[in-house]
């Protein structure tokens, strides 16, 4: 959802929508973490190939999903609901 669409929603939903994103972003965090970690292994114990920057180009999707964060936090901020 962008910020144009948080907007329409009411305070009940976007308290809702708080604790989904909540668990995504811990979801989030342990995937970005999982495939740095196997990244950083695999790049030491068999040097840079394709799948070492492969698995660094999956953690991309998860960091932009950020900015879905930053948007609700705004909102939520801007209704006083934090």
């Amino acid at each position: 959802m962008e910020n144009k669409e948080f907007a329409d929603l009411n305070n009940e939903q976007l308290l809702e929508e708080k604790k989904k994103i909540q668990y995504n972003k811990t979801i989030n965090a342990t995937i970005i973490g999982l495939c740095i970690g196997i990244a950083v292994f695999s790049a030491v114990k068999n040097g840079f190939k394709f799948f070492t920057f492969f698995l660094l180009l999956l953690t991309y999707p998860f960091i932009k999903n950020g900015k879905k964060t930053k948007a609700l936090e705004k909102e939520l901020k801007s209704r006083n609901l934090q």
